[in-house]
């Protein structure tokens, strides 16, 4: 049994992947702000990250996991759990004093700030059309949130 589910993910597209991600995301944000309701944003944080910590054990045991240590690597994977757990902690705020309509959509849009930096620091292209919908999402953003 171990391993299979490596192989079931590593044969699935990456469209499929990426609407498996939406929905367990969106539900994420739907139960934070529930559970802000509740317990403050710290405490959210806690019991969320012991969640996670469930699923990183499931996901050690049933996807193969295997050790990798390359200095770059786990220096860039640190600084993104050290700033992704930031965000969650100001996020877990938002949510505590916003709408989640708004603050879900408006946080939703952090890719466009990774397209920014993949365009200067990576040399990524950057499409026409991914331009247009680029400054759409923002002019949704500036509508959502009435600003």
């Amino acid at each position: 049994m171990l391993g299979n589910g490596l192989r079931v993910l590593a044969s699935m597209s990456w469209f499929y992947l990426s609407l498996i991600t939406l929905v367990l995301w969106g539900l994420w944000g739907f139960l934070a702000k529930l559970s802000s309701k509740y317990i403050g944003p710290q405490a959210v944080y806690l019991w969320g990250s012991v969640g996670a910590s469930v699923v990183t054990l499931i996901s050690l045991l049933f996807l193969g996991f295997r050790f990798e240590f390359q200095s770059g690597g786990v220096l860039f994977a640190l600084l993104g759990g050290l700033t992704g757990g930031g965000g969650v902690i100001f996020f877990y705020y938002a949510l505590r004093e916003g709408k989640a309509s708004l603050v879900v959509t408006m946080t939703a849009l952090y890719p466009l700030f990774t397209i920014l930096l993949s365009y200067l620091i990576l040399k990524e292209d950057i499409s026409l059309r991914q331009t247009i919908g680029m400054a759409l999402a923002l002019i949704a953003m500036v509508l959502m949130a009435g600003v």
